[in-house]
């Protein structure tokens, strides 16, 4: 294979079709790819199936605008920024999103098993909660697991007796392959080469499980440079199929090494998700009435921006104001 073609982040967002089935790069309020969520809303992008292993802001700005159907995870917040997905909840409750709860282990075993190329996962995670519960296989309840499509187990999950050392029943959890993986990268090559900052989470796994991977990089890099150090590297150009480079792409959650996150940003956003009405008036402010991304960083401000901004040998703002004790 050649390397990834490199897209504007309007075109990467036009290869999305209504419906597709999506994972995420980062954890809760870091490295997510909130500027292609963005562009996503703005395209008008509804019906999409998404599996994380847990949400965050990123999910919230997607459900608030209704372009979530299914939704598969553990967990949505934005931590000590707002504990609950509002968005997601209400979606949940008036009927317009599905959603199939899993522990965070179990959607970390899921996918696993989609980079391994297996089709399930055997362990023992959470066996004996409500989780595994049939009357909470909402999917099923919704007569998604009929086989008509591919992307859906037919089960939630299936149970089967130790055979080889009789050590009693164990839990086969299916393997997540989604369309796309949307990966937000610290770094990355001119070949593609993806480099992440701090810890990587299960993205190295996301970008293996996924049919095609988009990246979008803070910044781009000569890929000889990145290979000097292989360890601190993901994956190779060989694995992304399009590159996006787009500084400030994961704001208002952070990246480390480059900006913080931008807490009261979603302190504000939370407050917004609380109903529809407030939310589509935010959206109308910081999705809607800007072109792009680029008018988005405008409108943040460079003073807002600046104070963001990370130490690059500590790796995070000496600006920023935090908690005392």
């Amino acid at each position: 294979m050649g390397k990834p073609q490199r897209l504007t982040l309007k075109e990467a967002v036009g290869l999305i079709n209504d419906g597709d089935f999506l994972t995420f790069s980062g954890f809760t309020i870091w490295r997510r790819p909130v500027a292609f969520c963005y562009e996503m809303v703005r395209q008008g992008k509804k019906d999409l199936h998404l599996f994380e292993v847990n949400g965050g802001t990123h999910t919230e700005i997607l459900a608030g605008a209704g372009c979530v159907k299914l939704w598969e995870s553990c967990w949505v917040g934005h931590e000590l920024y707002g504990k609950l997905g509002e968005a997601v909840a209400r979606g949940q409750v008036e009927g317009t999103i599905i959603v199939e709860d899993y522990s965070h282990a179990q959607c970390v075993a899921r996918i696993l098993a989609g980079a391994y190329g297996l089709p399930f996962m055997p362990t023992a995670l959470s066996m004996g909660t409500d989780i595994l519960n049939p009357k909470f296989d909402n999917f099923k309840k919704a007569g998604l697991r009929d086989g008509s499509d591919p992307k859906i187990p037919l089960k939630k999950y299936d149970i089967i007796h130790d055979s080889l050392y009789d050590k009693g029943e164990i839990l086969l959890m299916p393997a997540v392959n989604a369309d796309w993986a949307i990966i937000y990268a610290s770094q990355v090559g001119d070949e593609g080469t993806v480099r992440m900052f701090a810890h990587s989470y299960v993205d190295a796994e996301t970008i293996k499980a996924a049919d095609k991977v988009i990246v979008i990089a803070e910044e781009m890099v000569p890929d000889s440079y990145l290979r000097q150090e292989p360890d601190r590297n993901i994956a190779a150009g060989h694995a992304i199929d399009y590159v996006v480079v787009q500084p400030w792409a994961a704001h208002p959650t952070g990246s480390q090494y480059f900006y913080d996150v931008d807490a009261d940003f979603i302190r504000n956003f939370y407050q917004a998700s609380k109903s529809k009405e407030s939310y589509d008036k935010w959206a109308q402010e910081w999705i809607f009435g800007v072109a792009d991304h680029e008018e988005y960083v405008e409108k943040l401000g460079v003073n807002r921006l600046t104070k963001l901004k990370a130490n690059s040998v500590l790796g995070y703002s000496t600006s920023v104001k935090r908690g005392t004790r």
